[in-house]
């Protein structure tokens, strides 16, 4: 897969939703398997996003059933950086 056409779209949406969608929130994946790709956080806790994501994709080092851990930039919370691949 082109992994320039993932770039600017929502993690997770159909390749025919508009993205992004007016009155979501949103953080931007930095670096990795995701990198350029936004997740919509809309009514996550604090608690949560403070946490992090590991986000199921087959693009990472474990392929299919893999995921890749992302957390908050410190300094920037609205950018979370890749953390690795996990299983």
């Amino acid at each position: 897969m082109d992994e320039e056409l993932l770039r600017g779209r929502v993690y997770g949406a159909d390749y025919d939703d508009p993205n992004p969608r007016p009155g979501h929130v949103y953080r931007e994946l930095v670096a990795g398997p995701l990198d350029g790709l936004f997740l919509d956080v809309t009514g996550r806790s604090p608690a949560d996003l403070a946490q992090g994501a590991a986000l199921p994709t087959e693009l990472g080092a474990h392929g299919p059933g893999g995921r890749a851990r992302y957390a908050p930039r410190d300094g920037d919370p609205l950018r979370w950086d890749w953390q690795g691949d996990v299983r």
